[in-house]
């Protein structure tokens, strides 16, 4: 048996967060416009939550109400000339001349709440209560459709939610919900679904299906992340150039094209990892253009990104005027020369990859196989990370790009042992994708993404159960 469609319009004051709490709802931070000009949405705009392919909710985003108190004096002028009652007088109004002139957003606003099962009427809760909003509130009461009270903004200082709620109290209105659009919050969200439900009547079961998708999505969103971030690493810890040790130009040329390529990898999860969770690529500060100065996106290969992040490297590591990568050194038992090192302008971190090549001694008999070091791998899992579980916090609405400082990323500090499961990887050159043209799916990598994805999972999870969001 089939549910019932519950279609709801978003009504309210012009620059309330309508669109905001539609985009967020919807998981889409592309939908409608979001502008700090008054009257932005000027029609009415839809989109649907679906739940195993089939339509649940149906949302219309509809024009902000600007002049309430000229309307419903317009409204209480024809009850008593004509002799009707509240909704016979909104449906002559909307007939009439001045629906089409004078009040054209208020009837298209309307006109949408009459054909809906429910009324979310958005209120910003930094806003003072005025006039106009209990005009608002009078004249979407008298329609006979439910009105769900939304306080949005409540993650702001300035939010005025104990006022708002004793004001709602005065006009009959007690099933109120709070839900700011800009800082996600999933109990929030849970909560607002919870009052829709109290006025749902017969949709309930409509609401209760719509909730019960919501965690299974979350858990899908998670897993798919887990494995984004799970390839990201394998890639990077699996990849190996090898350059000559007696041409240092070689070398260095090696080592930036190894930087390069690490680079690009890490920016190709970013721009995955945001439109799996159907954000665009200017909603992430570091998705195009790195940050310094210790904001998210210093370099991965700047020494001082470790250190901001909290994470230890080597001797040589610590030394070099390159942080981030570690060449095999076993090979013939010997190190670059200090003329390649420093004609290069390598630095000194030259570690030795211990346990790590030595089956590529005879193919490779005077070469040097440059790797990813441990430190700048656990300084991909950690920020990233903290992107993923940033993204899980972010509502749709958002429109200051993320800049996700090293405090903030150290809540990623969690996913850290996930680097010791590389170690196979390292072993297995075969298993990056970075520059294959036409990877080949490998049942032993897929074991190993799995297991790493595992952990990146529960480490997500356990944040999230910490009073994430």
């Amino acid at each position: 048996m089939s549910l019932p469609v519950l279609r709801v319009a978003v009504a309210g004051h012009t620059n309330t967060g309508k669109t905001s709490l539609m985009r967020t709802l919807i998981r889409d931070a592309g939908f409608g416009t979001v502008s700090d000009r008054p009257a932005t949405t000027r029609r009415v705009e839809s989109a649907s939550l679906v739940v195993d392919g089939a339509p649940m909710v149906d949302l219309f985003d509809t024009p902000g109400l600007e002049d309430s108190s000229g309307l419903i004096e317009l409204l209480d002028r024809m009850r008593s000339n004509l002799g009707l009652d509240w909704i016979e007088a909104i449906a002559r109004f909307l007939d009439s001349e001045e629906a089409a002139r004078q009040y054209s957003q208020e009837a298209k606003a309307l006109a949408q709440v009459l054909g809906s099962d429910m009324v979310l009427y958005v209120i910003d809760a930094r806003d003072r209560v005025l006039g106009k909003h209990r005009d608002e509130l009078e004249i979407l009461g008298r329609t006979g459709i439910p009105v769900v009270p939304v306080l949005n903004f409540t993650a702001s200082p300035e939010a005025r939610t104990q006022t708002w709620r004793e004001q709602l109290a005065r006009v009959n209105m007690h099933a109120v919900a709070e839900f700011d659009t800009v800082v996600l919050d999933i109990e929030g969200e849970h909560r607002l679904y919870e009052t829709i439900k109290v006025l749902a009547g017969r949709f309930r079961p409509t609401v209760e299906a719509v909730v019960a998708d919501l965690g299974r999505r979350r858990g899908w969103l998670t897993r798919a992340s887990a494995e984004l971030l799970a390839d990201l690493l394998i890639d990077s810890a699996a990849r190996v150039i090898h350059a000559r040790r007696d041409d240092a130009d070689r070398v260095a040329q090696a080592v930036e094209s190894l930087k390069e390529e690490i680079r690009a990898r890490e920016q190709g999860f970013v721009d995955a990892v945001l439109a799996l969770h159907r954000f665009r690529p200017d909603d992430y500060a570091y998705a195009r253009l790195p940050v310094s100065d210790g904001q998210w996106g210093t370099d991965l290969f700047n020494p001082e990104a470790l250190r901001q992040f909290g994470i230890r490297a080597g001797s040589a590591a610590a030394a070099g005027a390159v942080a981030g990568l570690a060449i095999d050194a076993m090979l013939g038992g010997m190190t670059l020369g200090g003329a390649a090192a420093t004609g290069a302008a390598v630095g000194a971190l030259y570690g030795v990859a211990r346990d790590r090549g030595r089956d590529l001694v005879a193919r490779y008999t005077g070469y040097s196989a440059l790797r990813v070091d441990d430190a700048t791998l656990t300084l991909i899992a950690v920020r990233n990370a903290a992107l993923i579980d940033a993204l899980f916090r972010r509502g749709h609405a958002s429109q200051q790009p993320m800049r996700i400082n090293h405090v903030e990323a150290s809540r990623g500090g969690s996913v850290t042992s996930v680097v010791k499961a590389l170690s196979k990887c390292r072993a297995h050159p075969e298993w990056s994708r970075i520059g294959a043209a036409r990877p080949v799916e490998d049942p032993a990598r897929t074991a190993a993404r799995d297991a790493i994805a595992d952990r990146i999972g529960l480490a997500l999870e356990t944040r999230a159960g910490n009073g994430g969001a």
